[in-house]
């Protein structure tokens, strides 16, 4: 036997090893080359014996330690090719040693992460399959700066930190390791010992691709490698598709409650049931685009997933990380985008997640006046930090380089802006101006903005912005915060105000519908009736109507009409389009049954034909956010609660005029100016009895008469049926 060469080896090391409390495994562990030739060093704990064995033969390493840390000197030859053989319980295993293979992350690699100029920092952290010197393995890697020791844990090694400690790349705080033999699938999560030698609890890796399903929460080796994508033809027509001129109408999802499956025990619909059913019934109601509550993984299902921990995971409730590509790629061979919502205002406080990473403070604030959400109970990153942000601009390009998608709609985007957000006097800290203003955040913001639209000039990316900070969707060289699109939060809260008066009342809030008007052209608005509006107690739109029935389909109907004729793109929550009548609730199925009533297939049937009008038509979509798009023919009848106006396209003289009568009484020959003669047709009116209504309407329409009215040259003489919004089109 040979014996291992003793004053090669440091005691304090090898009690620190087996103690799991040494930081740096590779000065102890692997192949070490000295004065007197090679020695190795393993620590198994699971082994009763262990060999290195190789062509050159074998040789098997004594016991220095009873908690099993084996030592022995090698001949060159075996050095330089072996591996371990380990009696483990009377069986014989043999494994590759990870602490035989260099570090992987290179030099350039390390300058750019260390500047947070590498923007695919998910290329280079996380868990990746990789072939080291023909051995196929994982090769880890995460940036933990102020840990003292980190070890990757699993079943493979019986969740054991003492047996994969990681090598510190001390000029970065990254620590790395290859594992051989380990693959697809493979659980894991990280065991760090914290800055103050506490060992925290299991970490899952900030840059998982996958993870267990909840409740559960260790990370998942997915390989993401290049797949060959069917969806070229969307991805070249990527850009005009989601141009501020094209029609753009979005459907909100959430997945785990659009569609369940009841006699499978109620359960959500997997991706792939989804890539079926969910595209088949946004292609059949004709919205250009759908938008996914956030598909990050997150712990607690009752969040919504505004609460991730794996920010670079979708959700393994559905199926695996292929498993979304394919509804992604269906979705655009069906012609429709996908935008999903990215929370990058803040982080839960679960205790495997970025929370205290790595016993400190790593990606939030320290002060609590600067990294406590007081609202969600959840941490606000800090931007100011390079490593953090460039985790966050990584993260934005990762879903359209390894997803496809098309946008991002940032969640909460005032909760960043303000650092006096939802705080009273004394709990929060000025800038250094004295302001409430987040100055990095906002630098944040539009640096996120700068880096997506440079690297994915066809992407989209909207803010859910609920304060009137200026330039929102403006250019950064502008002075803006360079988003391509802003939620109108004011007019969602006015609309949805007016609607649920009475009528009799109605002409006391008129101003809540043309107010809009006043600023709809100051960003590029988007008009949402988002999921925000249907939970905590604040019931369904429909519920919101007022009158019986009749009235509450009929006013919905007419606000429909109104809101994508609207300036502005459209957003409408899953469950509206058919008039749901419960608040949103995520544990439960959308109320289908509702389409066998009349009343809700009328209403799904209208929403379906103003997405057809508002693809095909021109002078709704193409002046959304222009001036020129829209004109008021009268905004002042607030006795008879009547509006008119007219949208215009990029021919001015192709438009369409819009009347809301928005009483229950109809009204006869009433007259609207127009600016040019010849007969006008209905294109829609949400009186239709296709739609439920009471079918009045103008027949084979009416001719301009050369009577000059609302200080246009000529008039129509029309009839205006109750509660509705009729759209004419002159031929």
């Amino acid at each position: 036997m040979t014996k291992p060469h003793p004053n090669t080896l440091d005691p304090a090391a090898v009690a620190a090893l087996v103690a799991g409390t040494h930081g740096d495994p590779f000065a102890v562990l692997g192949p070490h080359h000295g004065s007197d030739g090679w020695h190795l060093r393993v620590f198994a704990p699971e082994a009763a014996r262990v060999w290195a064995v190789g062509p050159a033969g074998e040789v098997e390493l004594v016991r220095l330690h009873e908690d099993g840390f084996f030592a022995a000197a090698l001949a060159d030859s075996l050095a330089a090719s072996y591996r371990l053989r380990l009696d483990v319980g009377g069986r014989m295993l043999e494994r590759e040693d990870p602490y035989r293979f260099g570090p992987l992350l290179g030099d350039l690699d390390i300058h750019l992460l260390v500047e947070g100029r590498h923007l695919r920092t998910f290329e280079k952290l996380g868990a990746h399959l990789a072939v080291v010197d023909g051995v196929a393995g994982v090769h880890f890697a995460l940036w933990a700066p102020n840990a003292k020791r980190v070890s990757v844990v699993g079943d493979f090694n019986s969740w054991d930190g003492r047996r994969h400690p990681m090598r510190l790349r001390h000029d970065a705080g990254m620590w790395e390791l290859f594992i051989p033999g380990l693959g697809n699938g493979t659980l894991y999560k990280y065991e760090l010992l914290g800055a103050h030698g506490t060992l925290l609890p299991l970490k899952a890796d900030p840059y998982g691709h996958a993870a267990e399903v909840p409740p559960r929460t260790a990370s998942m080796v997915a390989d993401l490698a290049e797949r060959d994508w069917a969806d070229q033809s969307w991805m070249a027509a990527q850009t005009k598709r989601n141009d501020r001129h094209a029609p753009i109408s979005i459907y909100e999802v959430h997945l785990g409650s659009w569609m369940r499956v009841p006699e499978d025990g109620d359960r959500m619909l997997t991706y792939a049931e989804l890539a079926d059913k969910l595209v088949a019934y946004v292609t059949d109601m004709g919205f250009t685009h759908v938008e996914f509550l956030p598909v990050h993984e997150h712990p607690f299902s009752g969040s919504w997933g505004y609460q991730p921990v794996g920010l670079f995971a979708p959700t393994s409730r559905h199926g695996s990380p292929e498993d979304f590509r394919l509804l992604v790629e269906r979705l655009h061979q069906a012609g429709i985008g996908v935008i999903i919502d990215w929370v990058a205002g803040h982080f839960p406080r679960d205790p495997h997640g970025l929370h205290y990473f790595d016993g400190t403070h790593l990606y939030e604030h320290e002060d609590p006046r600067l990294g406590l959400h007081k609202d969600w109970d959840t941490h606000i990153y800090n931007y100011g930090r390079t490593e953090v942000r460039n985790f966050l601009y990584s993260n934005a390009l990762y879903w359209m380089e390894q997803y496809h998608v098309d946008g991002l709609r940032v969640d909460a985007v005032a909760s960043m802006l303000y650092l006096d957000y939802s705080r009273q006097p004394g709990e929060w800290l000025p800038n250094r101006y004295g302001g409430n203003e987040n100055l990095e955040a906002i630098d944040f913001l539009r640096q996120m903005n700068e880096v997506v639209y440079a690297e994915h000039p066809g992407a989209i990316t909207i803010a859910e912005e609920s304060t009137a900070w200026p330039g929102v969707s403006k250019p950064t060289y502008a002075g803006g915060l360079g988003f391509g699109f802003k939620w109108n939060m004011g007019w969602m809260n006015d609309t949805l105000d007016y609607f649920s008066k009475d009528p009799i009342h109605r002409r006391y809030h008129h101003d809540r519908l043309t107010f809009g008007l006043l600023y709809a052209f100051s960003e590029n608005f988007v008009l949402p009736l988002s999921h925000d509006e249907v939970v905590h107690g604040k019931g369904s739109i429909l519920g919101r109507m007022p009158g019986d029935e009749w009235q509450n389909f009929a006013n919905l109907r007419a606000y429909y009409a109104f809101m994508w004729t609207h300036p502005g793109k459209k957003l409408l929550f899953m469950g509206q389009e058919f008039g749901q009548r419960d608040e949103w609730n995520c544990e439960e199925s959308l109320q289908w049954h509702l389409l066998d009533y009349p009343l809700h297939q009328g209403a799904q049937r209208l929403v379906r034909d103003l997405n057809r009008l508002y693809r095909v038509e021109p002078s709704l979509h193409q002046l959304d956010h222009d001036p020129a798009g829209f004109q008021w023919i009268d905004c002042n009848d607030r006795d008879n609660s009547v509006l008119s106006f007219l949208r215009r396209g990029h021919d001015a003289n192709d438009f369409c005029v819009v009347i809301c009568n928005l009483t229950p009484v109809v009204r006869y020959d009433y007259r609207v100016g127009v600016p040019l003669g010849g007969r006008y047709r209905e294109v829609l009116n949400t009186d239709s009895e296709w739609y439920g209504g009471t079918n009045i309407n103008n027949g084979d329409g009416v001719v301009a008469e050369d009577q000059p009215w609302h200080d246009q040259p000529m008039s129509i003489p029309v009839t205006l049926p109750p509660l509705s919004t009729v759209v004419l089109k002159r031929v």
